[in-house]
């Protein structure tokens, strides 16, 4: 018997493509979210609870009644430069609503977490282009990696003091959107590069700008390892079966293994599109690395995962046709 599984900011870009598999694989599925940046019309299977991760007594009432077994946490800002700009607000949500989460888990008996964490936990390492493992020191460079590092220090001492189990998935730059159209990323004011390539070629912004030209990287743009939504997605359901197939808590990077700098995204943007976007160049922002690209290896490995849209131009499409006809 399967256990009912609550999904933590399951309205939004992320979220809202984990329980599209869930429904599909046919779980029940409950969704907590506070509809800060997700949408009603993301949620595509189970239930929709309006409510926040920080709301001790909606969040343990929603544990014990729903008999939730398992929780997939994504609730979270995910904004490197305002987190710069706003640390308090990020430690805010991103840790404090986390620990009030994990403390519910463990008075409701959970006993099987997934986390959203992010390779910004690894701030610049010295090798970021050539593959990042999970035994790759953790040295954040902003106050988002940092929220989330400590998200993981709690998750893993709440696992060696109880019987909680959990698998840390770090994701590298996610982008595209589900290839049946059916949900996608409408995230106002979204920051990742693929997302606003997409807003400009659909008129939306006025134009593509590049953060720094003169970073130590083949061309001077940033690279970064950039890993589908519904390929991540899988993860996140092969994460819940290892748990619930009785493994043991791990942390695991998800990416493809190589990256792409921001001109090699422009130039697929362009070669899907068909016609150049406008592009204006400007500095470097505060809290960005030069290259960050993961070794996934143990991912595969561990789990049997196989990536199905490893290919920067499909990814790119994807991103295309759901903002020429988004839903929501």
């Amino acid at each position: 018997m399967t256990h009912p599984v609550l999904v933590t900011g399951g309205a939004g870009y992320i979220g809202s493509h984990v329980v599209k598999l869930l429904g599909r694989a046919g779980r029940e599925v409950v969704v907590l979210d506070n509809l800060s940046r997700g949408f009603r019309e993301a949620v595509t299977h189970g239930e929709l609870v309006v409510g926040d991760t920080g709301d001790r007594e909606l969040v343990l009432d929603l544990l014990r009644e729903r008999g939730i077994g398992s929780v997939l946490h994504f609730a979270a800002h995910t904004v490197v430069p305002e987190s710069v700009e706003r640390p308090l607000k990020y430690y805010g949500n991103n840790t404090c609503c986390t620990r009030n989460l994990l403390e519910c888990c463990a008075e409701a008996g959970v006993r099987h977490f997934v986390f959203s964490s992010t390779a910004a936990v690894y701030g610049v390492p010295e090798r970021g282009a050539e593959g990042i493992t999970e035994q790759t020191p953790t040295s954040p460079i902003n106050p988002y990696g940092s929220s989330k590092l400590m998200s993981e220090w709690m998750l893993r001492d709440l696992a060696a003091a109880t019987a909680l189990r959990h698998v840390t998935l770090r994701y590298f730059n996610v982008a595209g959107c589900d290839p049946e159209g059916e949900i996608g990323q409408s995230t106002p004011d979204a920051t990742l590069l693929i997302k606003v390539c997409a807003e400009v070629a659909a008129g939306r912004r006025e134009a593509l700008k590049i953060y720094g030209t003169d970073y130590p990287t083949p061309d001077g743009t940033g690279v970064r390892d950039y890993i589908h939504v519904t390929d991540l997605a899988d993860a996140h359901l092969r994460a819940l079966d290892h748990l619930e197939g009785g493994g043991e808590s791990v942390t695991l990077n998800c990416g493809y293994g190589h990256g792409y700098s921001v001109r090699e995204v422009v130039a697929s943007v362009e070669r899907v599109l068909g016609r150049p976007i406008p592009v204006v160049e400007t500095g470097r922002r505060p809290g960005d690395p030069p290259a960050l690209v993961a070794d996934s290896s143990r991912l595969k490995a561990l789990f049997g995962w196989q990536p199905r849209y490893d290919d920067l131009d499909t990814i790119v499409r994807t991103a295309l046709d759901w903002e020429r006809n988004r839903r929501y």
